[in-house]
């Protein structure tokens, strides 16, 4: 239960951080979309560990796992194109440093799922790296998310998102054609230096940041999204907050329509014709980021996420192990391996993905 997301296009991923393989099957994928492997490859370079800067240079951000995570397409995808049956894909872990979590077996770390999991699955689960609830599930997303924005491209949708914050260091101009010209993915090379800095500094304090993604989505359709609990924006929120690190998610003005007034926070509406001959409703502003009623409004759908510090860090931290009858201690711990310090840039590319699932599905339930 859980791992799958969808109602027309439908996407379930499996696999653990240090298991065999992680993989995704998407069930509902229309046939006749081309679709390579090349297509998949591309995307999962952007969100793999060991990613380096556009400079070339180590990103400080990241682990220093190094995952090639190539692709193998088992099924689902003939000749270039798809076949409308379920598209299999498997990417397999080769760098597994398993021994870095055995003493992770019955201790607890501070801000990882550790003990929910202990405590839902009564104590059976993979400590390995996290297992099933590390961040490295994320790249089955990223694959199936390369198939949907394959298929979103055919409509006109293009998806961007962008580090807006990071260490506490905030963009001071988005311009996208710099997002890929910086380690942190942000649209603003300068700020980014900064964000480097700090996070190097962070980095060498055995200490990690978090921060702030924006995800804008142009060329979507009014129309899309269904009434009620199934709205577009409940539905990216869903996708949204089911990625391990994001703790927050706002579209449009957010939170901070809480301190406007309906004056200036609704959107104004005119007529726009295009030939002289017709007219088409246009929104002069996008306070709502795109969706109102839960309905997409024709204009750009804009949202943020907030991603929490990575928990894994190098410090010593007071926490709990579980003893072998059952009963708890307190004890301390220091985390061994290979961890990022923000997973800001890392999580760009599931973000991505993340909106283009959803937004496939919302197009198929409306027939389009």
């Amino acid at each position: 239960m859980g791992s799958t997301y969808g109602t027309e296009f439908r996407v379930t991923t499996f696999g653990e951080s240090h298991g065999v393989a992680l993989g995704c099957v998407i069930d509902g994928c229309p046939a006749g979309l081309a679709v390579s492997a090349d297509d998949i490859q591309t995307a999962l370079d952007r969100r793999r560990p060991g990613a380096s800067g556009a400079d070339g240079k180590v990103n400080a951000a990241v682990t220093a796992r190094k995952e090639p995570d190539r692709v193998e397409i088992l099924s689902g995808i003939f000749e270039g194109k798809t076949t409308g049956s379920p598209i299999a894909m498997e990417i397999r872990n080769t760098s597994q440093h398993s021994a870095d979590y055995s003493n992770l077996a019955r201790v607890f770390r501070p801000g990882h799922a550790d003990y929910t999991y202990d405590i839902k699955y009564d104590g059976h689960r993979d400590y390995r790296g996290g297992g099933r609830s590390s961040g490295r599930e994320t790249c089955a997303r990223v694959a199936a998310g390369a198939v949907a924005q394959k298929f979103l491209a055919e409509k006109g949708v293009r998806i961007t998102a962008y580090t807006i914050r990071a260490a506490g260091v905030s963009v001071t101009q988005r311009d996208l054609s710099q997002i890929e010209q910086n380690s942190m993915r942000a649209p603003d090379n300068k700020s980014a230096e900064i964000m480097e800095q700090k996070i190097e500094a962070l980095r060498a304090q055995g200490d990690s940041a978090g921060g702030v993604i924006e995800c804008v989505v142009r060329g979507c359709p009014a129309g899309l999204g269904e009434p009620v609990f199934d709205k577009l924006d409940a539905e990216l929120a869903k996708a949204m907050l089911s990625i391990g690190a994001v703790k927050g998610f706002e579209i449009g003005d957010g939170f901070a329509a809480a301190d406007s007034f309906g004056s200036a926070n609704n959107d104004i509406m005119r007529c726009m014709s295009d030939t002289g001959d017709d007219c088409r409703p246009v929104f002069e502003t996008n306070h709502s980021g795109g969706v109102l009623g839960g309905i997409s409004s024709g204009s750009e759908i804009i949202f943020r996420v907030a991603v929490k510090p990575v928990p894994s860090i190098f410090q010593a931290q007071r926490t709990v192990e579980k003893l072998a009858d059952g009963t708890y201690r307190d004890t301390t711990l220091e985390i061994k391996g290979r961890h990022d310090v923000c997973l800001c840039p890392r999580i760009v590319p599931v973000v991505e993905a993340m909106s283009a699932i959803v937004l496939a599905d919302m197009f198929l339930r409306a027939g389009k």
